[in-house]
């Protein structure tokens, strides 16, 4: 099970599950390992899994009309992630989901947490709050990115993922906060001004 350390910790300290019934879900995912660059959903096509990440690193984004990239999320060690759309509305994908580093990923079946809900009804709320907090933080990125200032969405995007700064270039940073790398310079370099002056 030492494969599944993390989906095991996942379903047993989020969810809540006994341990046995941990076990016992692993029937309804598939391991699998990606090279970097692998693409895992396109454009196009229907979405049929969520992705917990085992480890590595993935991203989901859009292509707009002028061949622009705009990141929407990104997924590292721990997290899920898929179309929600063309998952539950069999609708064709408006988005890309690429790996950015080599990665061990999971796939879960459609009505993985649908499952796990009717067997263990305990972890019904739960899942529910998960979900609660998912909306929460997709309303906090839209106003985000309506109303704050490159800074402040900077630093949110510290806070939502401290160690991909290291991780990714700076473009594709740039690119989930919806400005230009060159604007992401000036916001970086403002910001060591600030902290040097306080220092």
């Amino acid at each position: 099970m030492e494969k599944k350390r993390n989906i095991t910790n996942y379903l047993s300290e989020v969810l809540e599950l006994p341990k046995e019934a941990v076990e016992g879900c692993s029937s309804h995912f598939t391991s699998k390992k990606v090279q970097k660059n692998e693409f895992l959903l396109r454009e196009g096509e229907v979405c049929h899994e969520t992705i917990f990440v085992e480890k590595g690193l993935l991203r989901m984004y859009s292509i707009d009309k002028n061949g622009k990239e705009h990141i929407i999320q990104f997924a590292p060690e721990n997290w899920l992630i898929s179309d929600r759309s063309s998952l539950y509305f069999s609708e064709k994908s408006k988005y890309y989901i690429e790996t950015v580093e080599d990665s061990e990923i999971l796939l879960l079946e459609t009505g993985f947490f649908t499952t796990i809900n009717k067997n263990f009804p305990n972890s019904t709320e739960n899942n529910d709050l998960l979900l609660q907090k998912h909306i929460r933080n997709l309303q906090n990125r839209v106003n985000a990115l309506l109303g704050e200032t490159a800074e402040e969405r900077y630093m949110d995007f510290i806070k939502m993922y401290p160690d991909i700064l290291l991780r990714v270039p700076q473009w594709m940073v740039a690119s989930y906060l919806g400005i230009t790398p060159e604007s992401l310079s000036r916001v970086r370099k403002e910001l060591a001004r600030k902290n040097f002056q306080t220092g």
